[in-house]
């Protein structure tokens, strides 16, 4: 059993992917992360040395702690910033439980560059409808929470990805793209490596809405449906995609929890 510190590998997993996941903080001596580099999903290193310089970025946050084993260096940081006022925990076992109970874990090597406030940075073209939503939704619950996403004219993607420092996506001829009869989102869980079968049941409706393919999915009908009508609500490409937010947060949790139940009427519940 954890303790009152500790988060266990499947409960983390259960918080990947949602809203209210903590913040995720792999403290690893650099050896460490040497010798395995992948990372728990939606999960930052940073030196457990300075470990409270992230206090006030976390406050009113949880975050959850890991080091190789779970021992010394997970719990003396989460202990450091829980002086700090953060709500910390440390993942029992640390990143080789998580690694041995055969959860998903990112490809470090596949990770873009970080600006200077720590995030990776994403650009594409304006006016997103389900592949350019549904990838900044993946990106943010389970690659970079923080990660900023930069909507611009399709013949200025490029220039500005060379300028900023940004990474396309979604772009023909690019590495983060389609690929053969796989959209932009296929690709991204294939290369950084954190497929699961709540993910890949979500991959298959979007490739289905957004390659009009929808023999591939039932539902995916009412995804092109939904894309199309925030397109129409919002002019604001970042309004947008926080509406797109919820909606991607919805279907995965339908994915994840919810496949196996209907609906009908009247409601069985209410049936003598």
């Amino acid at each position: 059993m954890a303790s009152y510190n500790e988060i266990t590998p499947t409960t983390l997993m259960r918080l990947i992917g949602t809203p209210t996941c903590p913040a995720i903080i792999d403290v690893r001596i650099d050896e460490d992360f040497s010798a395995d580099p992948f990372l728990v999903p939606g999960s930052v290193r940073h030196p457990f040395e300075n470990i409270a310089a992230l206090a006030d970025r976390l406050q009113g946050q949880n975050a959850i702690v890991y080091c190789q084993k779970g021992l010394k260096i997970s719990q003396g940081a989460a202990a450091i910033l829980r002086t700090e006022g953060v709500q910390a925990e440390v993942l029992k076992g640390g990143q080789f439980a998580w690694r041995d109970a055969g959860l998903p874990m990112v490809t470090a090597k596949k990770l873009p560059p970080r600006d200077q406030a720590g995030r990776t940075v994403w650009v594409t073209r304006h006016r997103p409808k389900i592949d350019r939503l549904a990838c900044p939704w993946l990106i943010r619950r389970f690659i970079d929470p923080r990660a900023r996403f930069l909507f611009v004219s399709p013949s200025q993607v490029m220039n500005v990805s060379e300028r900023f420092q940004a990474v396309p996506f979604d772009i023909e001829d690019t590495f983060w793209s389609h690929r053969g009869e796989k959209c932009t989102f296929d690709t991204m869980i294939k290369e950084f490596g954190i497929g699961h079968d709540a993910l890949d049941t979500l991959a298959v409706i979007v490739r289905a809405a957004d390659t009009n393919r929808h023999d591939l999915a039932p539902e995916a009908p009412g995804l092109l449906a939904a894309s199309l009508g925030l397109s129409r609500m919002f002019r604001d490409d970042l309004e947008q995609l926080d509406a797109g937010m919820l909606l991607y947060d919805a279907y995965y949790r339908w994915a994840r929890d919810a496949t196996d139940e209907g609906h009908d009427w009247p409601a069985s519940s209410t049936r003598a």
